[in-house]
């Protein structure tokens, strides 16, 4: 299965269940009254974290995510049956975002779900709208519909430590060479056309995770190479290890380039933590090894950043690495502790805004209320009968509404157009 990091995708909660309009029938009762019950709620779209998924690449073909709709109430006063809830899939490490570029929820633990879109109300059934002035009610509510909108889900994988470098650098030759990672290795630019996760055990401690961030290059955060693609993956790392080729025609010029990358993305990233790793150094004589040092140290502001010599291939300094990499997070893991446990959390839930309403003129005789609650009254009407639009104008009253319309200049016969949602005469 090929590595897809981001997909754009709909989804949609299930539709409440419409009420029902029932009288009770039985035998000696020639006047039964209304017994019509509620409709089910639309089932949600639920996102669940899930380790056993590392790819969005089931959502190549999956397009469109739909919860069940709830089903109408029965006679009798029954409760229509809720939809079924849909529970989606995603990688650890996914968030999901509105068109906006809002992150509505990001999936940072195995097994955690957020709510994405919430299911439509049922709607009350005729026994409901029994009242002493309105015994026999002859309408029922409609069910809502459930939220329906366009996300995009952004995979950014979970690691301690960030491998970047530019192509050729030995970034996959370290990974395999200190976890149990096992990414393609060749001898010419972009072997890496994915990320690649490998685990590196250390006696008596936990293991961290090693991430391999395919090559970039100058111009990446502008979409030129690979590493436009994948340079979002970097961000959740907690250190940064900068693989170089210690045998560049320009080691600090190759530095430079990965960090311009780097802040051209995102400027937080230049305040990571970092170790600056020169690979392929066997049989490098130690004064030229030593000059390159000094030419970085120069370049390199914080005169506490690492700076270690290796050889993947060979093995040479790879423990070093591996020590002052750990030292770094040990110091990181107290900060971030409390942050790490902190979920952004997405669910539908009823604001002041939505709680208001707002009415304009349309023309002399017509009128345009808008609201998010009033319209949703509007969607839960039967605009074909006469109870449910009384129904509805007595709602308008209780809220202030018709009084406003009022002011506005409304006579009898205009008319009250609800947002898109319906309309009905004064």
């Amino acid at each position: 299965m090929n590595f897809i990091d981001q997909a754009d995708i709909f989804v949609e909660a299930g539709k409440g269940g419409d009420g029902r309009v029932s009288f009770r029938k039985e035998k000696f009762i020639s006047r039964g009254g209304p017994d019509g019950g509620d409709g089910g709620d639309g089932g949600k779209v639920i996102l669940q974290a899930s380790t056993n998924q590392d790819s969005l690449a089931v959502f190549r073909y999956s397009k469109q995510l739909k919860a069940e709709s709830g089903q109408p109430g029965g006679t009798n006063r029954k409760h229509g049956k809720s939809g079924q809830d849909l529970i989606v899939a995603v990688p650890v490490g996914t968030q999901a975002k509105d068109q906006d570029g809002n992150i509505l929820a990001d999936m940072v633990l195995d097994k955690q779900t957020t709510v994405i879109a919430v299911g439509g109300k049922g709607g009350f059934g005729n026994a409901h709208f029994v009242n002493s002035t309105r015994q026999a009610p002859n309408f029922a509510d409609k069910g809502e519909p459930g939220q329906l909108m366009k996300i995009v889900l952004e995979l950014k994988m979970l690691a301690d430590v960030g491998l970047v470098g530019l192509p050729n650098a030995g970034k996959s030759t370290l990974l395999r060479a200190i976890s149990n990672a096992r990414p393609k290795i060749a001898d010419y630019p972009f072997t890496t056309l994915n990320p690649s996760v490998g685990v590196v055990d250390i006696p008596g401690s936990p293991s961290l995770l090693f991430a391999d961030i395919p090559g970039l290059i100058e111009g990446a955060a502008n979409g030129k190479g690979l590493g436009h693609d994948f340079l979002r993956h970097i961000e959740r790392t907690s250190v940064i290890v900068h693989v170089i080729d210690a045998y560049s025609a320009d080691v600090v010029g190759d530095y430079l380039t990965i960090r311009q990358e780097l802040g051209a993305y995102k400027k937080e990233l230049l305040r990571r933590p970092e170790i600056v790793a020169l690979n392929k150094t066997e049989g490098m004589d130690e004064l030229v090894k030593n000059d390159l040092i000094a030419s970085l140290r120069r370049t390199i502001k914080s005169k506490n950043e690492p700076i270690v010599t290796i050889s993947a291939l060979s093995g040479i300094g790879l423990e070093e690495l591996i020590k002052y990499t750990k030292s770094l997070l040990d110091t990181l893991k107290k900060k971030q502790l409390a942050k790490n446990k902190q979920l952004l959390m997405y669910e539908y839930k009823l604001s002041d805004n939505e709680l208001a309403w707002q009415v304009q003129p349309i023309d002399k005789h017509s009128f345009m209320v808008t609201g998010a609650q009033i319209e949703r009254f509007a969607l839960r009407t039967d605009f074909n009968n006469d109870q449910a639009v009384a129904r509805l104008l007595d709602i308008l009253k209780k809220r202030g509404i018709i009084h406003a319309l009022v002011r506005h200049g409304i006579n009898p016969g205009d008319k009250i157009v609800i947002a898109d949602k319906g309309e009905l005469v004064y």
